[in-house]
């Protein structure tokens, strides 16, 4: 059997790289210098898209792919592909849920914590010397706090056990109410009031573009803090970072960005925001195992099998 022609529209890790490379013809369009001349050479034979989970592949890119028949994304978010478009032109979707959950789950956890007991300014504070000239100032607990998660699919109920675990209280606002004790919230603007830490964990793409935004941070108010590991489109970056200022919330905890990987200067600034580049899933582990479902997506779809992630 031939090797099929794969597009590659992400930088990807060299371990998902090399399995691609042995079994696929890849073109590497990220890097390319010429990426007109690139499709103009091979955009007919494209039979796969290979991308990363804040990629894009816009539909007059996939236009060009004639013989497009997959799109492997490597990432649980694929809101950067056209899904409508590609389920009416019979092209298939597939991502990498579930094999990163628990790591995902873990940085939102970690986000609460390292938000709540100032930890990053007291590893400053201890690095600085000033321990010498006094004790840190007192933070606040997590216990017996609510914890509002927005989007309470895998990666929310994973982030629900673990704070429960903290001997936080558990609410949730979504689209549906679901079969779990936790109290539900019709109202977004209701959740973020009863709540001391708004997290959010829901879907990227245009449905929930800045979702949270300056009412729901007023509604959080000057007791709460905003956690997103989610999309960095979810949250308007230009009013949260005027809450930090303003004492609007107390704090925010951020592993993404609407502009990744440039982060606003003013949210740089503000002393009283957490931020991570994007490493949520960040482990060895659970990268692989990503890298792996990507790989074993493609043969199934190349054998004719079931897709093991199908998105579409």
């Amino acid at each position: 059997m031939d090797p099929t022609p794969v597009l590659i529209l992400a930088p990807l890790p060299d371990f998902l790289l090399e399995p691609l490379r042995a079994a696929h013809l890849c073109h590497d369009y990220f890097h390319a210098t010429d990426k007109e001349a690139l499709l103009a050479e091979v955009g007919g034979q494209i039979r796969a898209i290979v991308m990363a989970g804040g990629s894009v592949a816009p539909v007059a890119l996939l236009e060009r792919l004639p013989k497009l028949e997959i799109i492997s994304v490597f990432g649980v978010g694929y809101d950067g592909v056209p899904v409508d478009w590609c389920r009416e032109h019979g092209i298939r979707v597939t991502n990498t849920p579930d094999v990163l959950t628990e790591d995902v789950a873990d940085t939102a956890s970690a986000l609460v914590l390292m938000t709540s007991r100032n930890l990053i300014a007291a590893n400053r504070f201890l690095h600085a010397g000033a321990w010498l000239k006094g004790p840190f100032p007192l933070a606040h607990a997590v216990r017996g706090k609510l914890a509002g998660i927005v989007g309470l699919g895998r990666i929310g109920k994973a982030i629900a056990k673990r704070l429960e675990a903290h001997g936080m209280r558990i609410a949730y606002h979504g689209r549906t109410r679901q079969d779990v004790t936790w109290e539900f919230f019709e109202s977004l603007i209701e959740l973020a009031k009863a709540s001391d830490f708004l997290i959010v964990a829901c879907p990227g793409g245009g449905a929930t573009k800045h979702l949270i935004n300056a009412a729901v941070l007023q509604a959080l108010g000057g007791d709460g803090t905003l956690i997103n590991i989610a999309r960095g489109s979810v949250v308007d970056e230009t009013a949260l970072i005027e809450a930090l200022q303003n004492g609007t919330i107390r704090a925010a905890g951020l592993d993404v960005f609407e502009d990744e990987p440039r982060v606003p200067e003013a949210l740089l600034r503000c002393e009283n925001a957490v931020l991570l580049p994007h490493l949520g899933s960040g482990t060895h582990e659970t990268r692989r195992a990503m890298a792996a479902l990507v790989v074993d997506n493609l043969a199934a779809h190349v054998r004719g099998k079931p897709l093991l992630t199908p998105v579409c």
